[in-house]
């Protein structure tokens, strides 16, 4: 028997999958976009850019941005009861509007 090769993108094939509509380039507004410390943000993929892409275990949670790296943004998220800090592209981050009414 052949063992199977796991690599970092198994079984990944839908989390990467874009929408027809949203296929082509890439949004420049997302790719710019700000974050301050505290904020919550979303990871979501952006399968057009591979760079500063984080495990694809952790698509679709909530995150808390903690400072700027660089060109990336360390954010804070928990994994059962521990904290993680990932780096992550702006453009893989979603921003969630906190409404406190």
């Amino acid at each position: 028997m052949v063992k199977r090769l796991d690599g970092a993108r198994k079984r990944s094939r839908h989390k990467m999958k874009k929408a027809f509509g949203s296929r082509g380039k890439i949004s420049l507004t997302n790719y710019f976009q700000e974050f301050k410390k505290g904020d919550s943000a979303v990871l979501k993929a952006e399968p057009a850019y591979q760079n500063g892409i984080y495990p694809l275990k952790f698509h679709g949670r909530i995150c808390v941005v903690e400072a700027r790296r660089g060109k990336c943004y360390e954010v804070m998220i928990k994994d059962g009861g521990k904290k993680k800090t990932l780096l992550v592209h702006p453009v893989h981050l979603i921003k969630v509007q906190n409404d406190k009414s």
